[in-house]
């Protein structure tokens, strides 16, 4: 494919609490976030001998990765879903050889609807095509709505498809080098046991502890001291793999000040917003085979992705972002639902509606610890992903998936960021 992907991972949801050991009360380095990255940086530095402890503020490890069973009966990731890239993606190995169900999966659309008109999947996927050629080919960095023909309701589909539905972001937001220089992001695959289970296994052992907000970071003194409601940490460097929506919004405090370029970029890199609508409907009812890819396509970026029945699943997940996810999250789960049940009525009928018998909404676009779904750079701003990677006086160091690469705002992204950043702390510290 000439696009970078479709990829539709969101944000994990809450789950009871899984205390790891403590971990040295002094370690090395005190790791901020027991997601992806932060699980990964743990990793690599014990494997290096540094002594480590992850201090995670949700109840659970895994971050925006996290598998719910107990609402529809089979798993559900609430978060991020495909294993992107997948042929050097660092939990492909690890779920087959801890025996996991893969299943490959790609984003081609396959059935398309103009209000209650069928469309013409094939041409949707040749305009998105287009639409990425454009946005690649541009020489600078601007909005991607700039360089990108969006003339009719075909191309508007496929702009929200690439755009809203992949990169959390409409074209107006969207960066021409951040879409530019993230990698294809193809082969992918899907986990029937859900891509949080591997995630949360991968975690096992390690010196986690849940459920403790960081409040502050000092690096004023000879290391650093990480703030906590139970007390001060002293070590000798922190990876902070917090959101960027965690960052902007203040809930870490650091002494001194990040300095003003650190600041701007973390501003530069907000955080775009994916929302699944998860309906349980008898896999049978609507006469779609499992992993079919359809899609509503609606005027005024109104647009309704479905991911039908997983699996085999009585699961239809259906998706929306960039401003629309925004707005679908703060009408909150009874709305989200609502809308995602009249797009199956506008597709199939009245009678779609009464075969749903249960809905969610993913709740993180205002969780405290994620703030968003994943960090798109704002237009002209895609630099500031490399200022936010430095370390700021080799003491404060910064991972996670808005400092993927090529593979930013995945898991498989996050995990190599942790692991990099890691090996620059091990090396930083002698």
């Amino acid at each position: 494919m000439l696009n970078r992907r479709h990829a539709l991972a969101l944000l994990a949801g809450s789950a009871a609490a899984c205390r790891a050991p403590s971990g040295s009360e002094e370690p090395d380095v005190v790791i901020v976030g027991a997601g992806s990255a932060g699980i990964a940086a743990a990793q690599t530095l014990i494997d290096a001998g540094r002594t480590v402890l992850v201090l995670e503020a949700m109840g659970r490890v895994g971050g925006r990765a996290f598998t719910e069973s107990q609402t529809f009966g089979a798993p559900f990731d609430v978060g991020c879903a495909w294993l992107h890239k997948s042929d050097d993606n660092p939990y492909t190995d690890y779920a087959r050889t801890q025996g996991f169900t893969l299943q490959p999966h790609e984003y081609d659309l396959e059935r398309v609807y103009f209000g209650n008109q069928p469309g013409n999947a094939a041409q949707v996927n040749a305009a998105e095509h287009e639409i990425a050629e454009a946005i690649m080919d541009a020489p600078s960095d601007v909005a991607a709505s700039t360089v990108a023909d969006i003339d009719t309701p075909v191309e508007e589909a496929a702009g929200d498809y690439l755009g809203a539905l992949d990169m959390a972001v409409d074209l107006d937001e969207l960066s021409t080098f951040d879409y530019a220089n993230a990698d294809d992001l193809e082969p992918n695959l899907l986990c029937a046991e859900g891509f949080g289970s591997i995630v949360r296994r991968r975690a096992g052992g390690l010196p986690i502890r849940t459920g403790t907000p960081v409040r502050g970071v000092r690096y004023d003194g000879p290391g650093a001291i990480v703030q906590t409601d139970d007390g001060e940490i002293r070590s000798r460097a922190v990876i902070v793999t917090a959101s960027t929506g965690v960052l902007a919004a203040d809930v870490i405090r650091f002494t001194p000040e990040l300095p003003a370029d650190t600041r701007q970029a973390i501003d530069d890199i907000p955080m775009g917003m994916l929302a699944k609508i998860p309906l349980q409907i008898p896999r049978s009812a609507l006469g779609l085979d499992p992993f079919t890819d359809l899609m509503l396509a609606r005027d005024g970026k109104n647009d309704l992705y479905f991911l039908c029945h997983p699996f085999g699943y009585d699961l239809m997940i259906g998706f929306v972002g960039g401003d629309l996810g925004w707005e679908i999250s703060r009408a909150g789960r009874e709305a989200a639902i609502d809308y995602a049940k009249q797009g199956l009525v506008e597709i199939f009928g009245s009678d779609a509606a009464n075969q749903v018998t249960k809905g969610a909404l993913t709740p993180w676009a205002f969780n405290p610890w994620t703030r968003g779904a994943y960090a798109a750079a704002r237009p002209g701003r895609y630099s500031a992903r490399a200022t936010l990677a430095q370390p700021i006086a080799n003491k404060v160091f910064f991972a996670g998936e808005a400092l993927a690469g090529g593979l930013i705002q995945t898991c498989g992204g996050a995990f190599r960021s942790g692991q990099a950043t890691a090996r620059a702390v091990h090396t930083a510290l002698g």
